[in-house]
């Protein structure tokens, strides 16, 4: 059935004109754009009837965060993840945001482990580094044990978190915060001409987010912007205002259990 037709699309704006010439700096050294939009509450079932995601068909992730009880790595700009995947290896990463292209040694942009994204949202843009990797053992045992940190992650990774991490705090002194549960869509969907990806994070407060995103090459990021935003508005799929990352959301409640 067709869905019913909504009102026009407002014109795209991926920034403020007053961060346009940042934005085109960043996406001119960048490996890859996201675009991401957060799916208002009211909209979520709509979402998912509009545009055919069955949960039944979703992957399912256990995402882990490790960061101090206070969030001194958030602060420092750094984020510490592992992840469980159904049917998939186990993978790590360590990620630094934001970040300058131009400006990282050329011997990081040379590692293939190494990616530069930039992440566009419809509260702004942000530009991060991050090294990524296999787990060096699965992380369920691994952590359900309380061995060291570290050991999950390469050589590489450890490398990079001792040169961004606050002085004096070690991969083995970090916190685990989480996991979440999270439910993974991805694939193509009538009407729009790439992969769309959608994501909804389950809290332990009964809280949820619902992400859509689709990657593309820097040098596409306005149109494809315009072409989703545009694809999304025709169905009625309204977006959040306002609304917090995944990331930060899961980090925020965490440490105040911690706390607790």
């Amino acid at each position: 059935m067709t869905p019913p037709a909504a009102a026009a699309a407002p014109p795209v704006r991926l920034v403020r004109d007053d961060k346009l010439v940042e934005l085109l700096s960043l996406l001119r050294d960048a490996d890859s754009v996201e675009l991401k939009l957060t799916v208002d509450v009211q909209a979520q079932r709509r979402a998912a009837e509009v545009l055919g995601l069955d949960p039944l068909d979703a992957q399912i992730r256990m995402v882990h965060f490790f960061d101090t009880p206070d969030l001194a790595l958030e602060q420092a700009g750094v984020v510490v993840r592992a992840r469980r995947t159904q049917g998939k290896p186990d993978d790590t990463v360590v990620k630094l945001r934001p970040v300058v292209p131009a400006e990282l040694p050329g011997r990081l942009r040379k590692l293939p482990e190494f990616v530069v994204e930039v992440d566009a949202m419809e509260t702004g843009f942000v530009c991060s580094g991050s090294m990524k990797g296999l787990a060096r053992r699965p992380c369920g045992p691994h952590l359900a044990e309380g061995a060291p940190l570290r050991k999950l992650y390469t050589k590489e990774q450890r490398a990079f978190y001792e040169d961004h991490a606050p002085e004096g705090i070690g991969l083995d002194d970090l916190r685990l915060l989480g996991p979440i549960f999270v439910l993974k869509l991805k694939g193509m969907t009538a009407g729009f001409s790439r992969k769309l990806v959608g994501e909804m994070w389950l809290y332990p407060d009964g809280s949820r987010i619902v992400e859509l995103s689709t990657k593309c090459a820097p040098s596409e990021a306005f149109q494809v912007a315009a072409e989703l935003r545009g694809w999304l508005a025709e169905r009625g799929v309204a977006p959040a205002r306002g609304a917090t990352t995944k990331t930060r959301k899961a980090l925020s409640f965490f440490s105040r259990a911690l706390e607790a």
